[in-house]
């Protein structure tokens, strides 16, 4: 083989190289791009969410409602309320403690007909904010779902941040919905 054949075919493998470099990091683009982004600047909050989620308006509820337009029952929701002025998440309680509340007064309260139990419980720290991540197997008179929830008080207020799948698809969607509840930040 002479020097021009060599030439050619190095450039040919740096070409075939190139091209799977590009591939690959496509792919590891569209891991990420299948979340969008959601802030509320009045309010002060931020979440990233599936793509092809949509907001839905729900009167005197939630401050906001997303859910999957294919899978309706798919959502995630931002609810805020009042806690005594100076009070600290930690002091409200332990993550086992606020989730054990929190799965009385609002994921399972009286009379709904639901049950929730509390699966996992952990606290972490982002920037200095202490945020509570909370984990709860419902059961609705029909179906079984699962529940990620992330609390933390900022400004004298508590915020909720809730995402529900049902238990059939939970297998298939944790993971991303995971990464969708970690994101919820507070500023």
């Amino acid at each position: 083989m002479d020097w021009i054949e060599e030439r050619i075919m190095l450039r040919r493998m740096a070409v075939v190289l190139l091209l799977l470099l590009s591939l690959s990091l496509q792919s590891c683009g569209a891991i990420s791009s299948n979340l969008m982004s959601y802030a509320d600047n009045y309010d002060g909050y931020e979440f990233l969410y599936p793509t092809g989620w949509v907001p839905v308006k729900v009167e005197g509820g939630p401050d906001i409602v997303l859910h999957d337009l294919i899978e309706e029952t798919e959502n995630v929701s931002v609810i805020i309320s009042d806690v005594p002025e100076g009070k600290t998440l930690a002091e409200i309680g332990s993550p086992s403690e606020v989730g054990y509340r929190l799965s009385k007064s609002a994921i399972a309260p009286p009379d709904s007909g639901r049950t929730a139990e509390l699966i996992n419980a952990e606290e972490r720290s982002v920037n200095d904010v202490t945020y509570y991540l909370l984990e709860y197997a419902v059961k609705l008179p029909d179906q079984l779902r699962h529940n990620l929830t992330s609390v933390v008080v900022r400004r004298g207020q508590l915020f909720t941040f809730s995402l529900s799948s049902t238990e059939q698809r939970w297998e298939k969607v944790q993971d991303l919905f995971r990464k969708v509840v970690s994101s919820f930040s507070v500023y």
